[in-house]
């Protein structure tokens, strides 16, 4: 079986976490989700569980933390540098918080975060394909 991951997130109200990460470009995956949970397809290994905190509170005994609390942050690769910007721009436009951290671009990478709107912190990134495979030098132009 390969190997996926899944990304379990407390939120305060589960329909606007779904329509955030709608509008993102996650599909809803039915089979997993119903009034407590809603399971998030990025790709075909990884999958977002927003959970309602009564949910979550099934899960783990731990408390939640609050809005302006980072634990830690989640990235996600992206084709291009154009696709880094709407994604964050997306966020920003649709109850997130656009560029939470500062944005970072080194020539061969460059990235953008955001916070979804329970203040899960996301960042974005593109690197450029030959950097990334080792056949081009690193040169950092930030």
């Amino acid at each position: 079986m390969t190997r996926m991951l899944f990304v379990n997130l407390p939120v305060t109200d589960l329909d606007r976490a779904t329509a955030f990460y709608a509008a993102l470009g996650f599909v809803n995956e039915p089979r997993f989700s119903d009034d407590t949970a809603a399971c998030m397809v990025w790709s075909e290994a990884i999958f977002v569980m927003v959970l309602t905190h009564d949910k979550w509170k099934t899960f783990t005994s731990r408390p939640i933390p609050d809005t302006a609390s980072s634990e830690v942050m989640l990235c996600l690769s992206c084709e291009s540098r154009d696709e880094v910007n709407a994604l964050a721009d997306a966020a920003g436009n649709h109850a997130g918080t656009a560029d939470i951290n500062p944005s970072q671009d080194y020539g061969f990478m460059m990235s953008r975060s955001f916070a979804d709107p329970d203040g899960h912190v996301w960042e974005v990134m593109w690197m450029d394909p030959a950097a990334a495979s080792g056949e081009a030098e690193v040169q950092q132009t930030a």
